[in-house]
């Protein structure tokens, strides 16, 4: 029997503010982090019935949410993404006007350079991880990609909540200088 239930009733409530502060961090635009808030909601209620229980609703919902700001900067850092959203108005004559597409990509059509280059960039980041201090890098693992919570972590690892923060703040500036230098000039 699964340890864990979903209430989605509940969700604004008890993670709305949660998930967009941890969105606005990472995007820096309110409206696109409440956005990315409102795709996690509807994705999360359309994927309910694949909860397993086996992690806690806030973590399922933080997972579903990472890969929304995935998706967001992969549309808006591809070609193909800037194509996907763009809609014109065209109101003729004065008369009632329409939206047109103009071009919308097939969002499963990924070709062999983005998925090079998606490889390249993983490749990119566990080269800085190795790089971080072991102190640094477990901690940003722990919280950033496995999501755990900052309670857990700072149990397992015997230290304060503040001080968890100020550590995965120093790892993703290192991070973020790392990738930067041999990376992104490439």
């Amino acid at each position: 029997m699964p340890k864990n239930k979903l209430d989605p009733s509940k969700w604004v409530d008890q993670y709305a503010d949660y998930l967009f502060n941890y969105t606005i961090t990472r995007v820096n635009d309110a409206i696109v982090a409440e956005d990315l808030v409102q795709e996690t909601f509807l994705a999360g209620l359309k994927s309910a019935k694949n909860f397993k229980g086996e992690a806690a609703e806030r973590t399922w919902l933080i997972s579903i949410l990472k890969r929304k700001i995935i998706d967001h900067y992969r549309k808006i850092n591809s070609n193909k993404g800037k194509a996907e959203v763009r809609m014109g108005f065209s109101n003729r004559e004065e008369q009632e006007g329409d939206w047109l597409e103009d071009n919308v990509a097939d969002p499963f059509d990924i070709n062999a350079e983005d998925a090079l280059q998606n490889e390249e960039l993983g490749m990119a980041i566990q080269e800085c991880l190795m790089k971080l201090p072991k102190k640094q890098a477990d901690v940003f693992i722990k919280k950033t990609i496995q999501g755990m919570d900052t309670e857990d972590i700072c149990k397992e690892l015997n230290i304060s909540a503040s001080n968890l923060w100020v550590i995965v703040h120093r790892a993703r500036t290192a991070l973020m200088d790392c990738l930067e230098n041999n990376w992104f000039k490439k």
